[in-house]
């Protein structure tokens, strides 16, 4: 027992996989249990069985089998994953349970195989189960067949496809095992049920014993249709109908739509296997068939035939066997034989079908022509062959040639043809027949029925009554109206004897079937309109885009017309219903006339009418028109008064008022009888001949209006147009023009014939009369108006001014639309009134194809022309192909017959000589053009060739092969191209360019049609192949082109395809069918009447009537609307046992609306901190998957329910993703109302945001990024940060999307990703974009490298993670990438990084491959010729990326030098506020410290401080001890009132209030101006200007930025901060106190002012600029020397340290440095020397003089090296006793640069004589001994002669020179070339005018000129080297323009202002260390140029000498203008007090 107690203590999945059968046992039962009890279908739980399931059935011990087959059935049964397992599981079944001895098992086994049937995996149980046939045991067999069986008869044969079980059915017949035998005799019998006798044929050749008893069985089975009864888990809706039915007793309504399903679902043909015949014909066929011998030919053919009883015959090309067949039939002389040749087509058309269709055309004209034959045996094999041949095409097709037989002479032909017509059209129902093809055919037979053979009467009667029951009398009447009663009964009694194909019963009802798809031999196009015509005219240009909707809603409105068909004999059309009888009068004899006039009109007006006196003449009118008007419609003869009034005098009457009245009664007599044709030729001769008079014109065209109005006005229009043109007055002839236009509008275009007036109005325009030509001219612009362009056609050949003229016309017309006919309607519609106009307005656009007068051009392709073309040599097939284009352009339309043209244009298509390939297509798109609709014919056996052409490898013949395809199919409409197999044959070649070009043409096309024929099924198989093909373009097209194959086929027929492909195959291609599915688009509906009428229509249980797709209706409602059910894979569960699934179906239905308000996210307190905390604790999982699975969904799911709304987390997880963007929209719609909402469940927002970014549909990923946008905003402005958790569950998603192939897609997550750096870290951010750079996807990877480069760009080398170095390699390998994309990226990104970092690069990436490094080099190479670039370019991203960085960031990217307040500044934050903490800038970090601890007030007001982003500028540097030193004096003993308002004020200054500040500041302003006053604020200094500095930063960074703030705001306030800092550093006492680091800040802040391009724009910028030049001079000059002078050295060396510092601010630093230098001789005793030395030290370590000359700039190591000499000479060999603070003075070179300089002064001679060593950035040491000139004047040349140095070398000579202007350079000049010498001499002459302040074109390097005091020694016209050397620098013409190209790119200056850029040389280079930069100064350079060209324009009143002073700026020129500017700004601030109170 022991083991026992093993086992039971293990988990149930392992116990079922025991050793121990027991064990086993108990697990299966356990599990049986389990699966009973989950409810939730999508439980992660069923996942670990997945792997056992197998097991459980074939378990080796049969007791445990048993419960293992139970508790497979359970799981199957309620696992969603179950279909996963179902080859595996069936097999076991089959293999392992069929062969149990037990029936139980067995039993089991079977349900199992059934349950996976209905969880829809019928497909691969039944290929296991056909497996299973093949075993070796007959057990197996036997069960295998049972459960077939038992599927077949439960789930019908629409699930189970019999197709590959009727093919193994004979060799189970043939089985030796008895049971074996006669279970497949049951299969036979169920499989009988479903098909009936399409099983026949494939059972012809079992045993006749076994088929004698087949039959027997057969006749038992029931003849009710069989019905499904177990229904699939997508079929719940039928389920549903099913049980309902049950319920009642089965509904008959019900019954027929099962049958309509079932019965047509199988055709025996379908079901055989296609033999190949081709290659088995005999060898020496077609020699034999050319025979002299009948008896040779007789055995070809008999070989033929033996081939063709194959009923299914292999596809191929059978073109040359038709030939011969057609020619035997045609020439034969020999009857038998022509008889057999028919038989062998009929064959051949029955074996192929569709494949046929190609063929027709040529077979046809010939078998019509050969009935002439007597002989009953031959005309009974012609009349089965061109029935055979005619279920293979349509009637469409074939019509012209059938209509061309028709006039033949012999009876015999005609009686055949029509009764060939009466056989086809039963074959035909309305749609396919439309009036545009019974027009032609009515026509012809109306001939056939008065001919004088009753053979040929009696089969015209036959097939006109088979026409009246297939179309219905509507549509037919129209043309019958001519036909006399007694033919008209005839005929209907015809039509009641037909029985028709698709068993309608009445004309009346044929509409019933309307809707439903019709299968069998021509698949119906769609009920509501798919005719030919109406496509056709869809395709048309201009008006006739109606026809459709005539089709569409004139048929299923049939049945109200066909009620009232008992009025009248013609039915429909009810008012003509007595008129039809008598509309052609026979011609009545004057004298009857005369009686019937005498029987209705008083004997004297008969007296009268014909006396001479015309006052009798007009009594007599007068009393004739009384009685007529009094007369019943019923008793008027017409005929006999208008014969009456026709007699003598007649239409010669002279009195214009008798003949006014005698036109007026001919109207009256029109308008109120029965007026016939006949009446009417009586009287129109002599309307025409009045129609110009002008006393009776008007009359005369109201009678003509009356008789178009009774007799139609085509048939009128044509005879008075004849008339009118037969005679010669041409008033009358315009006058009739005239009429004509007036009554086209307003009786409508309908019938009228064209082509007859066509050659009237051409008469028209080459009349002398220009009368006649404009009323020809206006009647060509009321046709254009119905007609449209194609009625230019007829007159283009006409004279360029009369067609411009017509054109003039035409284009006056176009735009407007037909007026709508007010006349004549009445006569032509009984329906409805809208019905009769539609009908005719469809009849034109039928008739403008027609109207174009067609050539035939059959006899112009000669045998000679044919044999040209298919010539060996290419040039005579050019010839010949040359010729064919003339033929076509001479002729511009043709006619369809074109002889063997076909053929021989179909060869040269694959003609080896490409371009006559491309001119065979240009002829094939000229006959597309030229023959009109009627080339559909020649689709099959020309267009179908075209297409093969789409395969060639020239881009240029596909690209000529696609438009002959798109110009054929605007003229054949879609469905000749989709009929058949030709496509789908195409499709399966494996060329890539066909199947890319094809698949591109179909999902252009698909789209746009209501309809297509079921054959677009055979390419679905080829479809899924594409989907996997080796080309990627082939499966992107197939792709795209997958919903539109979905929207015409539907997804269930669609998946249902993909049970031949293999299993990794197809569960691939489902996936893609079920995205497909969500982007199917809906089939265009159809025109807006024809779907309202619909609904009155017969169609109620389709969705859309248009389908006539052999579709069931179950799966064609379910298509119609995304049924949540079906959604496998989605978000709510879908299977109707799901608990939760039935929830989500119901909810939305259920209340709609009632809990829609309320907010849609519920704040759930500390519900994010719970969230973090489980997905720490691995409580849930977490958020981290490539793609994602159903658990992280429901897990989400879960998550949401409490914070979300229920209503929209069920849109949220809804299967259709048109409910994820309802859901998105709400959301966009809540963010700004619910803010903290949003912001508490963002974590969640995020993860639901992210599972969007796996759908595939665009619509929902838009929205999504939308969203995201508006989000981020927020987030921002609130100020939010992400928290790690939000950004590693979004931000990897997010960065998964910079891949997509839509540009707008990447940019919007570009953009998304540019605003995420404002709420995480950038360097944060920075390695989730470095882990985006290892994707496959080469867009991602370039995306995120670009990414990488924006952020280093923006933020500095601190970004880069998790060191520069490591980050820079791992793009560095990037730069081999495969993709050029991605390399470009990558170079781009690090010439970036060193744009701002220098040549430090190259040591950071290490090693590079050789071809990599000389890629970047050339890339640096080229960017430095644009090197200004990088510093502006940042500065202008900066204020969009603005830097909020996160303490904890800050913590991760401090470096070894951290010091300690910054940390404490981190814990503070953190502890305060750490939820909306911004790290404070690094320098300001300390002093902010020390403000909030040191002082209560302060600290309250600093929380509103932090609150603004002053942080764009994270900037920690290498903060050196000095910094340490900068305390603040305590105040805390100080609490007196004073002290603690000043305090507050002090707090308010740096308010992010605007107002508040400047109020403050003006208070402060106040106190410092009182002397009195002014030293309260003694102690209060720094914490003043840390307040102000601060402020200045918030200016900078937020405001500035701001849009909405007026800029008047920000001027104001500058004016105020820097008015009081002006009174505050005038008081000499005050300035003392401030502090080393608070200067330093100060310094920083102010010089970043200067450098502000935004300042400059404002209005006032200029002034404030000034001010601020002057503030800084105060600073230097009031402030403590030695805290100035350290503060200065420290700012140097971060600014040099921080590689993203902009070289300007540098200089700006080193220039007050060199003031401060100026003004040591009069400071020098009150600096503490040892302090200034110890920064010195410091400086010097940090910078060895090595590195200092790596520097791009020499200003740094000469500014140091100028002050360590002043100091020397000022305190002599005293120097060296001031090192006391410094510890180790080896550190630096400080010590020994001292003694050397020492030294050398020694030894000069006359050092102490000479002051000017202030000049001491000069190299060249002053006074140097004669000795030495020469060396140094050497060391001059040499510089001017290096291509480096030239510029230095120039200033040094210049500055030479005037020292020394005895010194003798000719020496040196003399040995150089005369070039060498001027350009010398011209270089000192321009340096000369720049000093000489003539032009000051380029002030020295980008330092504003107001600085040049700063920088200068106060000397009185030498300006110092240092800046001469950079002064002469860039002095070419060129140079400028250069720099001005870049300025006007930079900052959008006009061209004028001239600049200097720093040279790429300037940008410094950098230490090795990885140092901490400010990020500050790469704004610099661009404020700084700005300024300084800005400065030039700026008229100060300054002379050349001033331009040198000594002031700080030119502003400080003279005292008076600085103390002018001073009160200037004092007064603005007494303004602003003032207005302030």
């Amino acid at each position: 027992m022991g083991d026992d107690s093993e086992w039971m203590k293990l988990p149930v999945d392992q116990k079922c996989e025991h050793k121990l059968w027991k064990a086993r046992l108990n697990g299966y039962e356990e599990a049986l249990k389990l699966f009973q009890k989950i409810d939730d279908e999508k439980s992660p739980e069923w996942s670990k069985y997945l792997g056992l399931i197998k097991k459980f059935v074939t378990d080796s011990n049969a007791v445990a089998q048993l419960k293992g087959l139970e508790a497979a059935l359970a799981y199957v049964e309620n696992a969603h994953v179950a279909g996963k397992t179902t080859g595996e599981v069936a097999s076991g079944v089959v293999n392992k349970v069929f062969n149990q001895p037990k029936a139980r098992a067995k039993e089991l086994g079977l349900d199992i195989c059934l349950m996976y049937i209905e969880i829809e995996k019928g497909e691969t149980v039944q290929e296991e189960l056909l497996k299973g046939l093949d075993n070796k045991n007959p057990k197996i067999i036997v069960a295998c067949i049972e459960t077939l069986r038992k599927a077949l008869s439960e789930f019908g044969s629409k699930i189970i496809s019999l197709k590959p079980i009727i093919k193994v059915l004979p060799k189970l017949f043939e089985s030796r095992e008895k049971a074996v035998r006669d279970e497949a005799k049951l299969l036979a019998v169920e499989i009988y049920r479903w098909i009936r006798d399409a099983l026949r044929p494939p059972l012809q050749n079992i045993n006749s014993v076994q088929l004698k008893e087949l039959e027997e069985e057969w006749v038992k089975v029931s003849s009710a249709a069989p019905k499904q009864t177990r229904f699939l888990r997508s079929q719940q809706e039928l389920k549903a109908k099913f049980e309902q039915q049950q319920a009642v007793g089965g509904d008959a309504d019900g019954g027929g739509d099962d049958e309509e399903e079932a019965v047509p679902q199988v055709d025996a043909y379908e079901l055989l296997e296609a033999v190949e015949i081709l290659s088995k014909l005999p060898k020496d066929f077609y020699e034999k068939i050319e025979a002299k011998k009948w008896q040779e030919r007789k055995e070809a053919l008999e070989a033929i035939e033996l081939l063709v009883k194959n009923p299914k015959l292999e596809s191929g090309d059978y073109a040359d066997l038709v030939k011969a067949l057609k020619k035997v039939v045609g020439k034969d002389t020999n009857v038998m034989l022509v008889a057999l040749a028919a038989k062998c087509l009929a064959g051949l058309a029955a074996g192929l079908r569709k494949k046929f269709g190609q063929y027709a055309g040529h077979v046809v004209p010939t078998i019509l022509e050969k009935f002439k034959e007597k002989k009953p045996q031959v005309v009974q094999a012609l009349q089965e062959a061109i029935d055979a041949i005619f279920l293979t095409t349509t009637l469409q097709n074939i019509s012209e040639d059938v209509l061309a037989v028709m006039d033949n002479k012999n009876p015999t032909i005609k009686q055949q043809t029509s009764l060939f017509i009466a056989r086809s059209f039963r074959h035909c129902t309305p749609s396919t027949l439309p009036k545009s093809l019974l027009k032609p055919f009515c026509a012809a037979l109306l001939k056939h029925i008065n001919d004088s053979a009753p053979e040929v009467r009696d089969a015209g009667f036959e097939a006109l009554g088979t026409a009246l029951k297939v179309a219905g009398e509507k549509a037919v009447n129209p043309f019958l109206a001519d036909v006399d009663k007694l033919k008209l009964d005839r005929i209907k009694e015809c039509a009641e004897k037909v029985e028709l194909v698709y068993g309608k019963k009445t004309g009346g009802a044929a509409e019933k079937k309307e809707g439903k798809p019709v299968t069998g031999k021509t698949p119906a196009l769609s009920g509501t309109g798919g005719d030919k015509e109406a496509k056709e005219a869809a395709t048309k240009p201009g008006p006739l885009k109606k026809a459709p909707a005539v089709k569409s809603g004139g048929l299923p409105k049939k049945g109200k017309p066909a009620a009232a068909a008992g009025v009248g004999g013609a039915g429909a059309k009810g008012k003509k219903g007595p008129e039809t009888k008598e509309i052609f009068e026979s011609e009545l004899s004057i004298e009857v006339c005369e009686e019937k006039a005498a029987a209705v009109l008083p004997a004297s007006c008969i007296q009268q009418l014909d006396s001479g006196n015309w006052k009798e003449r007009l009594a007599c009118m007068e009393e004739f028109q009384k009685a007529v008007e009094l007369m019943e419609r019923s008793e008027m003869p017409c005929q006999a008064l208008v014969r009456m009034l026709a007699k003598k005098p007649g239409w010669k009457e002279t009195n214009f008022q008798v003949m006014q009245m005698k036109l007026h009664i001919v109207a009256l007599i029109a308008q109120k009888g029965n007026f016939s044709k006949t009446s009417a030729q009586v009287v129109l001769d002599g309307l025409v001949d009045k129609v110009g008079d002008v006393k009776c014109g008007s009359n005369a065209k109201e009678a003509m209006t009356a008789i178009a109005e009774a007799c139609q006005l085509p048939w009128t229009a044509e005879q008075v147009v004849a008339m009118a043109f037969s005679q010669k007055n041409p008033k009358n002839q315009s006058e009739t023009l005239n009429w004509l236009s007036n009554a086209i509008k307003e009786f409508g275009f309908s019938g009228l014939n064209v082509k007859a007036f066509i050659s009237n109005v051409k008469t028209a325009l080459a009349a002398t009369n220009p009368a006649v030509r404009t009323s020809a001219i206006t009647l060509l612009g009321v046709m254009y108006l119905y007609v449209g362009p194609p009625l230019r056609m007829f007159f283009e050949d006409e004279k360029p001014a009369l067609l411009s003229q017509i054109d003039a016309e035409f284009e006056k017309m176009q735009g407007q639309t037909a007026p709508a006919p007010t006349r004549g309607i009445s006569r032509h519609s009984g329906g409805g009134g809208d019905d009769g106009e539609e009908e005719e307005q469809e009849d034109v656009g039928n008739d403008v194809v027609d109207l174009l007068p067609r050539t035939d051009i059959g006899d112009k392709i000669t045998a000679e022309l044919v044999s040209k073309i298919g010539d060996k040599n290419w040039k005579i097939r050019k010839e010949g192909l040359d010729e064919v284009t003339s033929i076509i352009n001479d002729a511009k339309f043709i006619q369809p017959n074109i002889g063997e043209l076909p053929a021989a244009l179909k060869s040269r298509l694959n003609d080896s000589n490409k371009i006559l390939v491309q001119q065979t297509l240009s002829i094939l798109q000229q006959l597309a053009t030229a023959m009109g609709p009627n080339i559909k014919q020649h689709v099959k056996n020309l267009g179908i060739p075209v297409i093969t052409v789409l395969g060639d490898s020239k881009n240029n013949v596909r690209a000529a092969a696609l438009a002959t395809v798109n110009a054929w199919a605007e003229q054949t409409g879609m469905k000749e191209w989709l009929e058949g197999e030709d496509l789908s044959e195409e499709l399966k070649k494996e060329n890539p360019f066909l199947r890319q070009e094809l698949l591109g043409w179909l999902a252009e096309k698909l789209p746009t049609l209501r309809s297509v024929p079921s054959d677009l099924l055979f390419c679905v198989p080829h479809l899924y192949s594409c989907l996997e093909d080796r080309n990627g373009d082939v499966r992107k097209k197939a792709q795209d082109a997958l919903p539109f194959f979905m929207m015409h086929l539907g997804f269930e027929k669609m998946a249902k395809a993909t049970g031949k492909l293999k299993p990794t195959s197809k569960d691939q291609v489902l996936a893609m069918l079920e995205k497909a599915k969500a982007n199917m688009p809906a089939k265009p509906a159809p025109p807006a009447k024809a779907s309202s009428r619909v609904v009155g229509g017969a169609a109620p249980a389709k969705f859309q009537p248009a389908s006539a797709l052999a579709e069931d209706s179950g799966s064609n409602t379910m298509e119609s609307k995304p049924d949540p059910k079906k959604a496998k894979a989605g978000g709510a569960s879908s299977k109707a046992k799901g608990v939760q699934g039935k929830k989500v179906l119901s909810k939305p239905n259920l209340k709609e609306d009632d809990d829609k308000s309320g907010p849609i996210f519920i704040i759930v307190p500390n519900g994010k901190e719970q969230r973090m905390k489980d997905e720490k604790g691995l409580k849930v999982l977490k958020w981290n998957f490539t793609t994602p699975r159903d658990e992280y969904i429901e897990q989400l799911k879960t998550q949401m329910s409490t914070c979300v709304a229920k209503w929209l987390q069920d849109e949220m997880f809804h299967a259709d993703f048109q409910h994820h963007n309802k859901a998105l929209a709400v959301m966009i719609e809540h963010l700004e109302i619910e803010k903290d909402g949003v912001i508490s469940c963002l974590d969640l927002i995020l993860k639901w945001l992210t599972l969007r970014f796996f759908d595939t549909n665009t619509s929902v990923l838009m929205k999504t990024l939308e969203y995201l946008k508006l989000l981020f905003n927020l987030l921002s402005q609130e100020e939010y940060h992400l928290t790690e958790n939000e950004a590693s569950s979004f931000i990897p998603y997010l960065i998964l999307k910079v891949g997509e192939p839509k540009d707008v897609i990447r940019k919007d997550v570009r953009a998304i990703l540019n605003r995420m750096c404002l709420i995480y870290p950038a360097s944060k951010m920075f390695t989730f974009i470095m882990e985006g750079t290892k994707s496959k996807n080469s867009k991602q990877r370039a995306e995120c490298l670009e990414e990488l480069g924006c952020l280093v760009e923006s933020y500095g080398m601190n970004v880069c993670q998790p060191t520069p170095g490591k980050a820079l390699k791992e793009m560095a390998t990037h730069i081999g990438d495969r993709d050029n994309t991605v390399r470009n990226a990558a170079l781009n990104t690090i010439v970036t990084v060193y744009n701002v970092h220098g040549d430090q690069v190259f040591k950071l990436i290490g090693n590079l491959s050789e071809k990599d490094m000389s890629m970047l080099e050339e890339r640096i190479k080229r960017s430095a010729k644009r090197p200004s670039a990088a510093p502006v370019r940042q500065a202008e991203e900066k204020p969009q990326r603005t830097q909020n960085i996160s303490t904890n960031a800050s913590i991760l990217r401090k470096g070894p030098a951290e010091d300690m307040s910054s940390k404490l500044n981190q814990n503070r934050n953190m502890g305060s506020h750490s939820e909306t903490a911004h790290t404070v800038p690094r320098e300001f970090q300390l002093d902010l410290d020390e403000i909030e601890n040191d002082n209560g007030t302060v600290r309250c007001e600093m929380p509103a401080l932090v609150q603004h982003k002053l942080d764009d500028i994270f900037e920690p540097v290498l903060i050196p001890e000095p910094k340490i030193r900068a305390v603040s004096p305590h105040f805390d003993d100080m609490h007196s009132n004073t002290a603690s308002t000043i305090n507050f004020v002090i707090s308010q200054v740096a308010s992010g209030d605007i107002n508040t500040s400047i109020q403050a500041l003006a208070q402060i302003d106040e106190v410092l101006r009182q002397e009195d006053k002014a030293e309260a604020m003694s102690g209060h200094i720094d914490q003043f200007l840390i307040a102000t500095f601060m402020q200045l930063r918030l200016i900078y960074n937020t405001h500035m930025a701001d849009e909405k703030l007026d800029k008047d705001e920000i001027v104001k306030l500058y004016s105020c901060i820097i008015g009081s800092m002006i009174s505050l550093f005038q008081i000499e006492s005050l300035a003392r106190e401030a502090s080393t680091g608070v200067l330093k800040d100060l310094m920083h802040g102010l010089i970043t002012l200067m450098l502000d391009s935004r300042v400059e724009d404002l209005e006032e910028g200029e002034q404030v600029i000034r001010s601020v030049n002057l503030l800084v001079v105060k600073v230097l000059e009031k402030s403590d020397q030695t805290n100035i002078l350290s503060a200065l050295l420290v700012l140097l060396q971060d600014s040099l340290l921080a590689t993203a510092s902009s070289p300007k601010f540098s200089e700006l630093v080193m220039k007050c440095l060199w003031r401060m230098v100026r003004l040591l001789p009069e400071t020098i005793n009150s600096i503490n020397l040892d302090r200034i030395l110890l920064d010195i030290h410091i400086f010097m370590k940090v910078f060895p003089k090595e590195k200092l000359k790596q520097c791009k700039s020499e200003f740094p190591i000469r500014t140091l090296k100028t002050l360590l000499h002043t100091l020397c000479k000022l305190k002599g060999p005293k120097i060296l006793d001031h090192l006391t603070m410094i510890d180790n003075k080896n550190e630096s070179e400080l010590e020994a640069h001292l003694c050397r300089v020492m030294k050398h002064s020694m030894d000069q001679t006359g050092s102490k004589a000479d002051k000017d060593t202030e000049k001491g950035a000069s190299r060249i040491e002053e006074k140097a001994s004669k000795a030495k000139v020469n060396d140094i004047l050497a060391e001059i040349f040499k510089k001017i002669g290096s291509k480096e140095n030239t510029k230095e070398g120039l200033a040094e000579l210049y500055e030479y020179k005037k020292k020394y202007s005895d010194a003798d350079i000719e020496p040196f000049l003399k040995n150089s070339s005369q070039f060498f010498q001027s350009y010398v001499e011209r270089g000192l002459r321009l340096i000369e005018t720049e000093r000489e302040g003539k032009g000051r074109i380029a002030a020295s390097t980008g330092i504003s000129p107001q600085m040049e005091g700063t920088c200068v020694p106060a000397s009185t016209h030498t300006v110092s080297s240092s800046i001469g050397n950079t002064n002469g620098e860039e002095v070419g013409p060129s140079v400028y323009l250069e720099r001005l190209k870049i300025l006007r790119q930079r900052c959008g200056l006009d061209n004028a202002k001239q600049e200097d850029r720093p040279p790429l040389t300037s940008l410094l280079s950098k230490p090795a260390v990885p140092t901490v930069a400010s990020s500050t100064d790469m704004l610099h350079s661009k404020l700084s140029q700005l300024r300084e060209s800005r400065e030039q324009y700026q008229h100060l009143d300054l002379d050349s000498n001033q331009t040198h002073s000594s002031g700080i700026g030119s502003t400080l020129a003279s005292p008076s203008s600085a103390a002018a500017n001073i009160d200037d700004l004092k007064k603005r601030l007494e303004r602003i007090k003032s207005s302030r109170k």
